[in-house]
């Protein structure tokens, strides 16, 4: 059986980590609860841009979506346009 303990408390460190030690300039991130909103705060505040790809817009916290500089929603046509013709 496959156990997820903390996965998204452990990204949200490394993506606050990694900004603060000026290691990353671009963050993608797909979610859509708040267990990322303070990440996302502190990646901006040291000037990294954030892009979050998220589902349904009624699904993805509000204040995630407030806290990322892009945001696109994950739809149909997102997916279509991402696939590569074979």
């Amino acid at each position: 059986m496959f156990e997820q303990k903390r996965v998204d408390l452990l990204l949200g460190l490394d993506i606050a980590l990694l900004s603060a030690k000026g290691r990353i300039t671009h963050v993608a991130l797909i979610a859509g609860d708040s267990d990322f909103i303070a990440a996302l705060d502190v990646a901006k505040q040291e000037g990294v841009s954030t892009w979050l790809f998220h589902g349904p817009v009624q699904t993805c916290h509000a204040e995630l979506r407030r806290a990322a500089d892009e945001r696109r929603e994950i739809d149909a046509e997102f997916i279509s346009r991402c696939v590569i013709a074979r």
